[in-house]
């Protein structure tokens, strides 16, 4: 137990985590603002304004620079994990999210244009309405963007608890 209540006192731990959390909630009415509809979802899904992903590692990093100053090999280590994150949720990710809206609009095009008794094409139809690939997988520019600075934000604003 003791070891437990010790991770509440890693600044750089709680910064980082912390933010994940506050990130993916605020998906939610920012969802609401552009979309007028609410997505509870948003809460566990990937993707969406502001990036958790890039939210928890710039927090980790700020947070790590803080105390442990901008000079250190840690700080070195958190700034280019986070932005090998970064990197990756803004191209390979975003990509193969793209990647999977076309191939359900190409499944629905063509299961639209196959009326036909045969078995096999029905058992396909059915699966496939069953299996829609998952569309958001990455992020755009901006939602990378506002991910980092809000856990910039918010590691330096959890400074003053520590």
């Amino acid at each position: 137990m003791k070891n437990l209540l010790g991770v509440l006192h890693n600044y750089p731990l709680v910064a980082a985590l912390l933010s994940i959390i506050v990130a993916q909630v605020l998906k939610i009415p920012l969802h609401y603002l552009y979309h007028r509809k609410w997505d509870w979802r948003r809460i566990v899904g990937a993707g969406g304004m502001p990036s958790s992903h890039s939210a928890g590692v710039t927090a980790l990093a700020s947070a790590i620079g803080v105390q442990e100053g901008l000079s250190s090999t840690w700080f070195a280590l958190a700034v280019v994990l986070g932005l090998v994150v970064m990197y990756d949720a803004m191209g390979i990710r975003r990509h193969a999210g793209e990647q999977a809206i076309a191939i359900n609009d190409l499944t629905i095009e063509l299961n639209q244009h196959l009326e036909t008794d045969d078995p096999k094409f029905s058992r396909a139809h059915a699966r496939s309405r069953k299996r829609r690939l998952k569309e958001l997988l990455g992020h755009q520019p901006i939602e990378v963007a506002g991910g980092a600075a809000f856990g910039i934000a918010f590691g330096l604003f959890l400074h003053g608890y520590y």
